[in-house]
């Protein structure tokens, strides 16, 4: 592969052995205050690949902004042998700021890349980020968590007719592995469709620090990092589980919960998974294990609704 010399974000110019942090202007809030996006960049004198660390495009995903945060904290990017590291702990400030997942108008930003210079707030936001940043990268890694009372242990997840997301995602050796489709639109099929390649980390739950999980992306990332010969950190390596399927099992009745199993467990056709409830005693349904598996999320919510999803179980390993 023939590295770039130069790299241009929002029209400034990051020349080999620079760091910068260049602020783009996303919007303005209601007030008038203007939101800027800080991006981080890091440029060794030597040439080498581009790599996306973007967490926080969902904005209520604090574990993913927290791994970026403490990397670039470390100063471990400052001393880079070769290539260069673009760091955006936080893709969508305007959900950060509103603790939400999505931007003010209700939109994922992950289903509007490459995005629309005219089109809704979503849109706009993913229009700036896919003409100043997946332009000019070569790999990426994208954070993520569970959604709202969900955690997933954590794992790394590839587009399965993509080999060197595969390949990435080897190098990362996440506790767990999973195959996994990209979704139209998302930041990862239009990385895909430029002809490079990104992987996604998923870990912890939203609006909640996981210690555990924070530390397994930081891991992972210096990985990467490692491969391409950009740093020489000392890392701790996974016996990785990788599998090509998954599904939800989801809830029989509505009523209160009781968990039995938890994410990172093997469970066995048959297991007890949970025991669902009413407040009244009136009922007790056993949910259990259809088939052997993983479990690589869970459902925290103590309530939940008939056909609420509760356990993400991984079921068929490569």
């Amino acid at each position: 592969m023939q590295y770039r010399k130069n790299i241009h974000i929002n029209d400034q110019l990051i020349k080999a052995g620079e760091r910068k942090v260049i602020n783009l202007q996303i919007a303005r809030l209601i007030s008038g205050t203007e939101i800027d996006l800080p991006i981080h960049v890091f440029r060794s004198k030597k040439a080498g690949p581009v790599i996306l660390l973007s967490g926080g495009l969902h904005g209520d995903e604090v574990n993913g902004i927290e791994i970026i945060r403490r990397i670039i904290e470390s100063k471990v990017l400052n001393k880079l042998k070769c290539g260069s590291v673009i760091a955006i702990p936080v893709m969508n400030i305007y959900g950060f700021l509103n603790f939400s997942r999505e931007v003010p108008d209700g939109k994922d930003i992950n289903r509007f890349f490459p995005g629309n210079k005219k089109g809704s707030l979503a849109a706009r936001v993913a229009y700036n980020l896919t003409r100043t940043v997946l332009e000019e990268i070569d790999y990426g890694i994208d954070f993520h968590t569970g959604g709202a009372n969900r955690t997933n242990y954590p794992q790394i997840r590839y587009a399965p007719d993509d080999p060197k997301a595969r390949e990435l995602a080897e190098i990362f050796n996440a506790p767990i592995s999973l195959a996994s489709r990209m979704i139209d639109k998302s930041i990862r099929k239009e990385v895909f469709k430029m002809g490079k390649s990104m992987v996604v980390y998923e870990a912890g739950e939203s609006m909640r620090f996981d210690e555990f999980a924070i530390k397994e992306g930081i891991n992972g990332a210096l990985k990467v990092l490692n491969h391409f010969g950009m740093l020489n950190e000392e890392t701790t390596p996974n016996d990785c589980h990788d599998f090509s399927e998954s599904s939800w099992r989801r809830a029989r009745n509505s009523g209160m919960v009781k968990l039995e199993k938890e994410s990172g467990e093997f469970i066995k056709a048959g297991d007890l998974l949970a025991i669902i409830t009413d407040p009244f005693a009136d009922f007790k349904t056993k949910i259990k294990a259809k088939e052997d598996g993983f479990i690589i999320g869970h459902n925290n919510a103590p309530l939940v609704n008939q056909g609420d999803a509760l356990f993400h179980i991984a079921t068929a390993k490569r």
